[in-house]
């Protein structure tokens, strides 16, 4: 059994390999996270994560996997995206978890522990600063527009006619 200085070592480690990645590098608490982890406690959020972690992932086939894991409304959605336990892809790209198999206990207990490290670890670092420039949102990318097809079959020109004298008439 290892000891609680090699799972905090082990910890440590992977949270390194995932602040290498340029999108979980770069995930932090914003104060409204950070308030209501002060508030509500570290005991009650971690088994708000226990609660996520066993219906949104723990299933062999999640509802809406790849997604069901919001970026901002709880400290521990943010905290799955930073640490790779938001959906089973990501549980199997960063820990070779498969996808396509319940979680056992233990790796669910692993996603819980591995939240709880970044959590902490999130805590001791100092608050982000509250500038304007801090505090405006990070534009999201978006799916460019489409162009809206035309009415199925129906010509534009055909609906209206223009008689002699510049007045319009429908056509029926």
């Amino acid at each position: 059994m290892a000891s609680e200085n090699q799972i905090r070592d082990d910890l440590d480690a992977t949270l390194r390999r995932l602040a290498g990645s340029p999108f979980r590098g770069r995930l932090r608490l914003d104060d409204r996270d950070r308030g209501y982890l002060e508030r509500t406690g570290r005991e009650a959020v971690l088994d708000h994560a226990r609660d996520f972690i066993t219906g949104r992932l723990a299933p062999a086939r999640p509802r809406n996997d790849g997604s069901q894991t919001p970026m901002r409304g709880h400290p521990v959605f943010v905290a799955q995206h930073a640490t790779a336990t938001c959906c089973r892809g990501c549980l199997e790209k960063w820990h070779g978890i498969r996808a396509g198999r319940a979680l056992t206990d233990e790796q669910q207990e692993f996603a819980v522990a591995l939240i709880a490290h970044w959590l902490d670890a999130e805590v001791r670092r100092p608050a982000p600063a509250t500038t304007a420039s801090a505090t405006k949102s990070v534009p999201t990318r978006r799916k460019p527009n489409k162009p809206r097809p035309r009415d199925a079959g129906v010509n534009q020109g055909d609906l209206f006619s223009t008689d002699q004298d510049g007045s319009s008439t429908v056509d029926d």
